[in-house]
């Protein structure tokens, strides 16, 4: 893809004739434009035969460093608003769709060819152990033969890492090429879901160990429904992912990637591994939280069980009180013609007559391991 000509002829000084639609305000910010655009960008350097050049540049001298071929540019945008991506986009002849996913972030991971040049989306991912988070970011890659531009949504630090390679190695392959950028940018992303799959791995060890030595009935649900949810927000950084990278070492890019298809192949490999992981470990933890239900389960089993043995047992007791109780109420009752009131051994008989019903009514319940 041609980036628009440098009109050489021109009496206007290039920094005038690549940035003169610059006037005007940021719609986010109310700033002016230029302001805005100055603020966004994290980093804008040329590299000449994978080295840099000292001075930092401007976005306008950027992208007329660009059309010119030498070597290549790369300007990164940290949080920009829609203004200032329109505007660098502008700049460097971006299509019009790609810059707009790049402006609204939560887009998935892909890969898209616009002629020579190709558009990315990246999910760096970085699990916070303490709080059993996946935290996501999104970079969006524009990648030409001549031209890097970076977009940032998060607080990832792979472009930074990627740049300071760059910066220090002199001739550094294969990420001296905007292609190498790419390639360096997917690599680190990639190395960043393998420590945080081992970082999970550690948790889900903790969760078994959790469920199946702890006393039964200790509910481990809520921790275990957690982590599968962020396991999910990790699948979705990390599935559309693989046919990106499959599509990037394929023949269908541009003649400026080819040479980097071996280095692809090999972070290919290494994110299906991670692929491989996080259904592992996704299918693991379904099998503890299953666990976790059939013991917790099994104790509310045993404590429902307990619970009917107890009242069996109170309502014996009860059923026996009751007989005594009865014998006495009919008794106290204030009645002259009550049966063998006036009897001698009236006394000794209805004791009597409640200890051998009491008796027996314990002599039943025992029986019926009701006591």
């Amino acid at each position: 893809m041609q980036l628009p000509e440098d009109d050489v002829a021109s009496d206007v000084p290039p920094s005038e004739r690549a940035w003169s639609a610059l006037d005007g305000e940021d719609g986010a910010t109310g700033v002016p434009l230029d302001s805005a655009v100055k603020a966004a960008v994290g980093d804008c350097a040329i590299y000449i035969s994978g080295r840099r050049e000292s001075r930092r540049l401007s976005v306008d001298e950027a992208a007329l460093a660009a059309r010119k071929g030498e070597g290549f540019v790369w300007i990164g945008l940290q949080q920009p608003s829609a203004a200032v991506v329109e505007r660098v986009a502008a700049a460097f002849g971006l299509p019009e769709l790609a810059v707009e996913d790049a402006v609204h972030a939560h887009q998935r991971p892909k890969l898209d060819v616009y002629g020579d040049m190709l558009f990315v989306v990246l999910k760096p991912v970085r699990y916070v152990d303490h709080e059993e988070v996946v935290d996501v970011d999104e970079l969006a890659v524009f990648v030409g033969p001549t031209f890097v531009v970076t977009v940032r949504h998060g607080a990832s630090d792979v472009l930074r890492r990627v740049r300071k390679e760059l910066d220090s190695v002199v001739g550094l392959k294969p990420a001296s090429t905007p292609a190498g950028v790419l390639y360096r940018t997917a690599d680190l992303v990639v190395d960043g879901y393998g420590d945080s799959i081992n970082e999970i791995n550690t948790d889900v060890d903790d969760i078994e160990v959790e469920v199946f030595e702890s006393p039964e009935g200790t509910d481990r649900s809520e921790r275990i429904y957690k982590l599968k949810r962020e396991i999910a927000e990790f699948r979705r950084a990390v599935s559309p992912m693989i046919p990106a990278l499959e599509r990037l070492a394929s023949e269908s890019v541009p003649d400026f990637v080819q040479e980097l298809r071996p280095y692809v192949r090999d972070v290919q490999d290494h994110l299906a591994r991670v692929a491989e992981a996080i259904e592992a470990h996704d299918h693991l933890l379904s099998d503890v939280l299953q666990a976790n239900v059939a013991r917790v389960g099994t104790m509310q089993n045993q404590i429902a069980l307990r619970q009917n043995e107890d009242m069996r047992r109170i309502s014996a007791w009860a059923a026996i009180a009751l007989v005594p109780t009865a014998v006495a109420g009919v008794y106290g009752m204030n009645f002259d013609n009550i049966p063998e009131l006036h009897w001698r051994y009236g006394y000794y008989a209805v004791l009597g007559t409640i200890v051998v019903i009491c008796t027996g009514l314990y002599r039943l319940f025992r029986r019926n391991g009701w006591l």
